[in-house]
């Protein structure tokens, strides 16, 4: 898994909607959350998913954005934005490339490692979490970065 004080590899995969979207046009707007994560649909994908959902006002507030990449389809990511009412991008990394530039594919190549990265607009790691199956250290992990936000701008 890259640590932070790392260049972010930079990536374009499609969409929910199939469109091409960079990590350069997620920076744009300033930092960003990137969360890997293993499949749409199942139960800790699912309520990792919605906490970030019940948080993204104030993720939204403090000046961040928020991505998903898993190795699921386009259309399969879709359905999960629409089924569970989430507002951030969704993006297919069908063969597994960006994962493995993240360090984040599973033990053998077998799935893909919860992991959650914090990135500036000049696309360095500035924070990372690995928790698997931990998934409620994910919310944290996030509610610091937030705070960490506010803390700069007060």
């Amino acid at each position: 898994m890259l640590k932070p004080g790392t260049a972010a590899p930079d990536f374009t995969l499609p969409d929910q909607d199939g469109r091409p979207c960079s990590l350069a046009s997620l920076v744009d707007d300033g930092p960003l959350i990137l969360y890997f994560y293993p499949a749409d649909f199942t139960p800790g994908c699912t309520r990792e998913a919605c906490g970030l959902r019940d948080l993204h006002a104030r993720i939204v507030a403090s000046g961040l954005r928020v991505a998903g990449i898993s190795p699921q389809s386009p259309e399969s990511h879709r359905r999960f934005r629409k089924e569970h009412a989430l507002p951030f991008t969704l993006l297919s990394d069908e063969d597994k490339a960006v994962i493995r530039a993240y360090g984040v594919d599973g033990p053998f190549g077998v799935g893909v490692r919860r992991a959650t990265f914090l990135i500036d607009a000049g696309r360095r790691i500035t924070g990372a979490m690995l928790a698997d199956f931990r998934i409620g250290k994910h919310p944290a992990f996030v509610e610091r970065a937030i705070a960490a936000r506010a803390g700069r701008s007060g």
